[in-house]
């Protein structure tokens, strides 16, 4: 199964250690990334693999979260069921 991630908020330094970092303690893999920063906002776009995911998906989505909150971002994921089914409707 795969993830889209998404982290936007204003640039300061760690932002994407911090969030792959967070991944790989879980047993992530990130299979492709692209970031950008606009002006001073950062923003990333990350698609994962959560096959050899160390905890329920739930609660990875809750942590990021959290992250997000503490460093004053918005870091939100997304299964690719849900981008999937959107196309077939």
């Amino acid at each position: 199964m795969k993830a889209v991630v998404t982290v936007v908020g204003v640039d300061k330094p760690g932002i994407i250690a911090k969030v792959s970092g967070l991944l790989f303690e879980n047993g992530i893999n990130i299979m492709d990334i692209s970031q950008t920063i606009m002006s001073d906002m950062f923003t990333m776009i990350m698609l994962i693999d959560l096959t050899d995911v160390a905890i329920p998906v739930a609660e990875l989505t809750e942590m990021l979260e959290k992250l997000g909150a503490e460093m004053d971002l918005s870091i939100h994921m997304q299964r690719e069921e849900l981008f999937r089914s959107m196309h077939r409707i």
